[in-house]
């Protein structure tokens, strides 16, 4: 599906990447995480063939991203942080977008406007940021695909939308597809990706499904963390919430912020466990 190899890439004299190397299949809903500048908006404007590297290879789908064949772009679908959308109705849009995706579903697109409270009759000059940002959504679900490239997508969606974002995501989803998720809002993914990438200093830093984390490690809270051997902790309201190793068999519960903490203030310990 996707293939990195020794990628080098960056912005004039600043480097994003040095000697990256990645491999992602399709079936998965990847969350990519990182802090700011960490390359995540940069890795997929890459995938998408926006930018172009300096050094290394990046194959998508048996394609060279930076050819930007229209036999490329047609199975590719990207939801960027910043957008623009024309000021028509969304039915005009539809009409030149539908057109060019083969396996294009308005019924699709038609349902998850309605779950997004958007009436399909609405002009986008009428639409808020919020609103827009729905409709963009629920356009990339509807061409159906193989890799669908988000990236903060719940930025600028209400709460309401956001918890209607995680079913629509996981109603629509087939094991054809390969989606990638670049996001902050932590909580957000909870409940729907199936794989975890953590990016720091241009590399990848953790790489883990959710099923190998939850049989590998621990999360909970609990009232004296003495002799608790953790990993990560951290005070709250409810006592201290804590990350150690998974000792019993039994799966927890992933908290994805304690986890990304976790990576990124013990990585070594982490490490240990996950190579064991």
């Amino acid at each position: 599906m996707i293939e990195v190899k020794d990628l080098h890439l960056g912005y004039g004299k600043k480097k994003v990447f040095n000697g990256l190397n990645l491999q992602l299949h399709s079936g998965h809903i990847y969350g990519l995480l990182g802090k700011n500048g960490s390359g995540k908006s940069t890795l997929l404007r890459s995938l998408y063939g926006l930018l172009y590297p300096k050094q290394g290879s990046i194959r998508v789908l048996n394609y060279k991203p930076g050819d930007r064949l229209p036999s490329f772009l047609q199975k590719v679908f990207m939801v960027p942080e910043e957008f623009y959308l024309p000021d028509v109705p969304i039915d005009e849009l539809i009409k030149y977008h539908a057109a060019f995706y083969p396996k294009f579903d308005l019924a699709t697109f038609q349902k998850c406007l309605k779950d997004f409270e958007i009436p399909y009759e609405q002009s986008l000059q009428q639409m808020s940021y919020g609103q827009k940002k729905k409709v963009l959504i629920s356009l990339g679900l509807s061409t159906n695909v193989e890799l669908l490239l988000m990236d903060e997508p719940t930025n600028g969606l209400d709460i309401i939308s956001k918890s209607q974002f995680r079913k629509t995501m996981g109603h629509i989803m087939n094991k054809e597809t390969c989606v990638i998720i670049s996001t902050h809002q932590l909580k957000d993914l909870e409940d729907l990706i199936s794989r975890i990438l953590i990016i720091d200093s241009a590399r990848i830093l953790f790489d883990q499904t959710i099923e190998s984390i939850a049989k590998r490690l621990t999360f909970t809270v609990v009232q004296d963390a003495t002799g608790a051997e953790a990993l990560y902790e951290e005070s709250s309201i409810s006592g201290t919430a804590i990350v150690k190793e998974n000792t019993s068999g039994a799966d927890s519960k992933i908290d994805m912020e304690l986890l990304y903490k976790t990576v990124m203030h013990n990585y070594e310990g982490l490490k240990k466990i996950f190579e064991a």
